[in-house]
């Protein structure tokens, strides 16, 4: 694929497709993992419901570092300097791994202290640690392996980690039970581990993910001709790496910790209500997986073109990707508000945690297009090499509203927890509102810089440079 001059529609199907598939089996590898809780007890289920937020600390540092390694291979591979591109691979994995091995050492110390703080205790506190001890302890290979995303990625594959995520949600299916029950055959034996299996399972596939993902990468030809003073750390690269990817880091630990916050308003409740939410937001990250891969689109879409200098192809690319993820999400509404109560049943047999998730899909139903508007505008600016915003709208609409709205609603006026939801709902929609108009200020004026930047390197008047943006 080219990037910068195929069709823009068919780039977008190309690029948001194979991520939206590969999305839909993390997902899955996730709902696999909740199911298998659920046949433990229903305390195990909410055990994982309550170790969401926690994980998500490892989900925001791998997301936001590739996000920002992307942006950085794009626009060079864009603009034709492909070496220059690969040395970026190169350091943004080791970036990467040196993240990853803080990460799991972090992790593991403070596991303690940020599940007690979410109220567990006692076998609650125990079953949530048998799962995220080991979880953290692997962390290192969950960052690794985006950062090799994050390469493949800003060439346009999205097939390589897409066929990944398949094969890891399969073996999942059968190392879950493997792990949870044990099994003897002959001199091989497993022993049964319960919850903690589950994590073990999952670092299983991740091993294995981090052998093929780094195949595909050097079957790509990206890192043909480095050498491995190319790998050891440098300043400058790590500086941009960070500069792009912390902001984009902060952006996804700002979601993990609006989960917290959501879990820490919601566990007053009881259990059941933990356990719902985390339920319900298994069936509304389903739902919201085509948003992602149109997001990878704009992200990959942008870096390049900007690279480039096409900017007319980056509107483009912003109408063509908001088009597609506003009509798929109208009729995901329509699914998720009719069958809400057979959804929440998939998982659950436990009816009053159908109830109250169905009650939740109900509303959030009508969020789904503002999630849309929201994962668009915040790629395409980073894919401009502009991820600041996404911080601040991420700190008002995950840490800032939440914390007043839902104050407001569960303490002052004692709404029941039908209120928090609804609270989701609007803030959800506010925080779309600004990324349309203050997004699209920052992702001209952007354009403006860059195309200036071009002018000034090709005229041989140097005072026609003075004064532009």
């Amino acid at each position: 694929m080219d990037l910068t001059r195929d069709p823009i529609w068919r780039l977008v199907r190309a690029i948001a497709a194979p991520a939206s598939v590969g999305f839909f089996f993390h997902t899955m590898f996730n709902v696999v993992d909740t199911w298998f809780a659920g046949q433990i007890s229903t305390l195990a289920q909410a055990a994982l419901s309550l170790s969401f937020p926690v994980f998500f600390l490892v989900i925001a540092l791998g997301n936001g570092l590739a996000t920002g390694t992307t942006a950085l291979i794009g626009q060079e591979l864009g603009a034709g300097r492909r070496q220059d591109g690969a040395r970026l691979a190169a350091q943004g994995l080791t970036f990467g791994l040196l993240a990853g091995a803080l990460l799991s050492i972090g992790g593991v110390l403070a596991a303690p202290m940020l599940f007690a703080s979410l109220g567990a205790a006692d076998e609650y506190l125990g079953i949530c640690l048998a799962y995220m001890l080991p979880i953290f302890a692997g962390g290192w290979m969950f960052i690794v392996i985006y950062q090799f995303n994050a390469a493949l990625q800003a060439q346009g594959d999205t097939r390589s980690n897409r066929n990944f995520l398949i094969l890891g949600c399969l073996l999942n299916v059968g190392l879950d039970p493997l792990f949870i029950y044990g099994v003897s055959i002959g001199p091989l034996h497993v022993p049964a581990m319960g919850v903690a299996g589950i994590a073990w399972a999952t670092l299983t596939v991740q091993a294995m993910g981090v052998v093929y993902l780094a195949r595909r990468l050097r079957r790509s030809g990206l890192l043909g001709g480095l050498v491995p003073a190319d790998f050891v750390p440098r300043r400058t690269a790590m500086a941009a790496i960070l500069g792009q990817g912390l902001p984009a880091t902060l952006n996804y630990l700002s979601i993990g910790i609006g989960i917290y916050i959501i879990t820490w308003f919601i566990a007053p409740y009881g259990h059941v209500s933990v356990a719902a939410y985390g339920i319900a937001t298994r069936v509304e990250q389903i739902v919201l997986l085509p948003s992602i891969g149109l997001g990878v689109a704009a992200l990959a879409l942008t870096a390049q073109n900007m690279g480039a200098g096409r900017f007319e192809r980056v509107r483009e690319s912003l109408r063509a990707t908001l088009a597609a993820g506003l009509s798929i999400m109208t009729a995901g509404a329509v699914v998720i508000y009719v069958f809400a109560h057979e959804l929440m049943g998939l998982f659950t047999a436990d009816a009053e945690v159908i109830a109250a998730g169905a009650r939740y899909l109900r509303i959030e139903a009508f969020a789904l297009a503002g999630y849309v508007v929201l994962y668009v505008h915040i790629s395409s600016l980073q894919g401009a090499k502009r991820p600041m915003f996404a911080i601040w709208i991420g700190l008002f609409r995950q840490i800032i509203a939440p914390l007043i709205v839902f104050s407001l609603v569960t303490r002052v006026f004692d709404a029941s927890l039908v209120g928090v939801w609804w609270s989701i709902l609007g803030i959800v929609w506010f925080s779309a509102l600004v990324a349309t108009i203050v997004g699209r200020r920052i992702l001209e004026r952007a354009m403006a810089q860059a195309e200036a930047a071009v002018s000034c390197s090709v005229t041989v008047d140097v005072k026609a440079c003075e004064g532009s943006p």
